[in-house]
C-alpha cells in the first residue's frame, strides 16, 4: 500500500498555465525569470557565471564527448503524437515511486562538487527541491555533508548515491548514515569504477578532489576520519616537494580549509596539519574500485535495510541480472556521457530495458533531459521517473536555490503542457503509442 508524499499531487495540476501566468504578469513590470527557460540560453548563462574550471567540470564528457551528442540525438528519433478534442482540462502528473505517491514522475540526479556552481551548494538544492516537492538524490561527492542537508530540507524527499570504495568500512559507515539522515533509498553507481576520460578536466589539468572540494562525505564520516589519522601517522621522512605558485597556494589553502571536519582547528592551523592533504590522498586512494562485481553488490544488503537502486544500467542483459539479484529499481544512465565516449545512448535502449523489466521495479532515466518534452518521451517509453542532472546545476549558478527551484518549475510546466497537448490527462496513461518514431 503506498503512501502520499507530503506535498499534495494535485498542486501540480495546472502547473503549466500558473507558471505562465505569473511569468507574463510578472513581465508587465519588467520582471524576467531569473533564469534563463531555453535549455541552451541556461547553459550559456552558467557559463558566464562559472569559472573555466568549474564550467567545464559540470558541462563537460568523456574523450571527443560523442556520448553526450547521443544521448541528445536519441530523443530526435522520437516525436510526440498530438491528440486534440479531448478533455484535458484537469491533468495529473503524480506517479508511485518506492510506494510513495509523488507530484511528479521528476527527481534530480546526484551531482558532485555543487560547491563550484555556488557556495551554498548541496543544501540549496535540497532546499529548491523541498519546495518543489522533487526527490534529491545525495552525491557522494556532496560539499555538504548528508546530515546537514537533511537539516536544511528537513521535510525533502532524500535518496544516497554511494560511490561504492575500496573500502567496506566507509561503504557500511555512509550508508548507516544515509538511513539514520532519512534517506528512502540507496542508489549505487556502477559505472564510475574507474574515472572517466574527462578531455576538458585533464586539459585544464583540474580535478576538484585534489583542493579538498566535494569530500564533505567523507571527511565527516567517522570511518574515513580513522583511515586518514592512519595514513598521516604513518607518513614518514620529509614531505614530497612541491613547485610553489599562486596555483599551488591556493590549493593549500582550500585543502586547509576544507580540513575543519577532519581537525576542528581554525585555517592557519590546518595549514601546518598533516591532516587535510591526507585527506585528499586517502580519498584518491579509496574514491572506487575496478574490482566491483555483482558477487561483491550483495553485501550492501548486510549494510542497509534501505531499497536499493543500481545507477548506471544501459545493456538489457544487465538489467535482467539486476533483477534476479533482487534490487528495487533499475536507472538507466550512462553518466550523462562523462564516463565512456561513443557509448550506447540511454534512449535508445529505454524500451528494450523496460520490457525487460516489464513493470517489476521502477525504472530511472537520465543522461540527456534537458526539458519537460524530452521527460514526456522518456515516460512514453518506459520510464518511471525522469531525472534531471546539468540544468540544475546551471540553475544553481546562475540563481543559486531559486535557480534551481526555476528549473524545476520550468521542467514540469513543460512537461505538464505536452501532456495535454498530446491528448492526456494523467502520466499513467501516456505510453508508446504517445510518440511516433521519426
Amino acid at each position: 500500500m503506498s503512501t502520499v508524499a507530503p506535498r499534495d499531487p494535485a498542486a501540480a495540476r495546472g502547473i503549466s498555465r500558473r507558471t505562465q501566468s505569473d511569468i507574463y504578469r510578472a513581465g508587465i513590470a519588467g520582471t524576467r525569470p531569473r533564469v534563463p527557460v531555453d535549455p541552451d540560453a541556461l547553459e550559456t548563462a552558467a557559463r558566464r557565471a562559472l569559472s573555466a574550471e568549474a564550467f567545464a567540470y559540470v558541462a563537460g564528457g568523456a574523450g571527443a564527448e560523442r556520448t553526450v551528442a547521443a544521448n541528445r540525438a536519441a530523443f530526435a528519433r522520437w516525436q510526440v503524437w498530438p491528440r486534440p478534442l479531448r478533455d484535458v482540462a484537469e491533468r495529473d502528473l503524480s506517479v508511485e515511486f518506492l510506494g510513495v505517491r509523488r507530484p511528479t514522475p521528476l527527481l534530480l540526479a546526484p551531482l558532485g562538487v555543487m560547491e563550484l556552481a555556488h557556495r551554498d551548494a548541496d543544501a540549496a538544492v535540497a532546499r529548491a527541491a523541498a519546495s518543489s516537492g522533487v526527490p534529491y538524490t545525495l552525491s557522494t561527492q556532496a560539499s555538504v555533508p548528508m546530515e546537514e542537508v537533511r537539516d536544511a530540507a528537513p521535510d525533502g524527499a532524500r535518496m544516497f548515491q554511494l560511490y561504492w570504495s575500496a573500502s567496506d568500512e566507509l561503504n557500511a559507515s555512509l550508508l548507516r548514515r544515509a538511513e539514520a539522515s532519512g534517506c528512502e533509498a540507496i542508489v549505487i553507481t556502477l559505472d564510475t569504477h574507474l574515472l572517466g576520460w574527462r578531455t576538458r578536466d585533464l586539459d585544464l589539468a583540474y580535478l576538484p578532489f585534489t583542493r579538498g572540494l566535494g569530500i564533505a562525505q567523507y571527511t565527516s564520516d567517522p570511518v574515513f576520519q580513522q583511515l586518514v589519522r592512519e595514513r598521516a601517522g604513518a607518513a614518514r621522512g620529509p614531505a614530497e616537494a612541491v613547485r610553489l605558485t599562486p596555483k599551488t597556494v591556493a590549493a593549500g589553502i582550500s585543502i586547509a580549509r576544507k580540513g575543519g571536519p577532519l581537525t576542528g582547528a581554525s585555517l592557519r592551523e590546518n595549514l601546518r596539519s598533516p591532516l587535510p592533504r591526507a585527506a585528499v590522498e586517502t580519498f584518491l586512494d579509496v574514491f572506487s574500485t575496478p574490482a566491483l562485481t555483482w558477487e561483491m553488490l550483495a553485501r550492501a544488503r548486510e549494510w542497509t535495510s534501505l531499497p536499493i537502486i543500481l545507477k548506471g544500467i544501459v545493456h538489457p542483459d544487465d538489467a535482467s541480472r539486476a533483477l534476479d539479484a533482487g534490487v528495487d529499481g533499475v536507472w538507466i544512465s550512462n553518466h550523462g556521457g562523462r564516463q565512456l565516449d561513443q557509448s550506447v545512448p540511454t534512449l535508445a535502449v529505454l524500451p528494450e530495458i523496460a520490457d525487460r523489466v516489464a513493470g517489476r521495479v521502477p525504472i530511472v532515466f537520465d543522461s540527456g533531459v534537458r526539458g519537460g518534452a524530452d521527460a514526456f518521451i522518456a515516460l512514453a517509453l518506459g520510464a518511471t521517473m525522469a531525472a534531471l542532472g546539468r540544468p540544475y546545476a546551471y540553475g544553481l549558478a546562475v540563481a543559486g536555490e531559486q535557480g534551481v527551484a526555476e528549473v524545476i518549475r520550468n521542467v514540469v510546466a513543460e512537461l505538464d503542457i505536452t501532456l495535454g497537448l498530446s491528448g492526456h490527462t494523467a502520466i499513467a496513461d501516456v505510453d508508446r503509442a504517445a510518440l511516433r518514431e521519426a
